[in-house]
């Protein structure tokens, strides 16, 4: 798989149906419209380089057992959660798809050295001027 077209499965998610928090009269109430979705990141199909950036991700969605939790519930239709969860679930997967790329150390230039030295030189004369006057 590339890191272009890094898809999850939908057999591989599980979706719980549940009532919709919040107002919306007599539909939310009555229509179990609101998706949960599962994602057990250990059991997935995934490259297991994208399995690791994905559970060292500092995210609340993702449980400690490696389970990613989505909830939805924007649209009055299940059918419109259920997509928009998994849309919601592969763009997850799709920011942590291409790895990051290694920092090259690299050495300041002359000119930036030059304008630090410049500028602490003008902020300690700056506060030279703060002290007591002497006569």
């Amino acid at each position: 798989m590339t890191a272009a077209l890094l898809q999850v499965a939908e057999a591989e998610v599980e979706f719980t149906a549940m009532r919709a928090q919040g107002a919306g009269g007599q539909n939310v109430n009555k229509v179990s419209s609101a998706v949960h979705l599962r994602f057990d990141v250990g059991a997935s199909s995934l490259p297991d380089d994208v399995k690791e950036r994905l559970l060292c991700l500092r995210d609340t969605r993702i449980t400690q057992d490696g389970v990613v939790v989505i909830k939805a519930q924007q649209y009055r239709s299940q059918e419109q959660n259920r997509a928009d969860a998994l849309d919601r679930l592969n763009a997850l997967v799709q920011s942590v798809a291409e790895p990051p790329r290694t920092r090259r150390a690299t050495k300041p230039t002359y000119g930036s050295r030059q304008r630090r030295l410049q500028a602490k030189t003008q902020r300690g004369e700056t506060k030279a001027l703060r002290g007591k006057v002497r006569d």
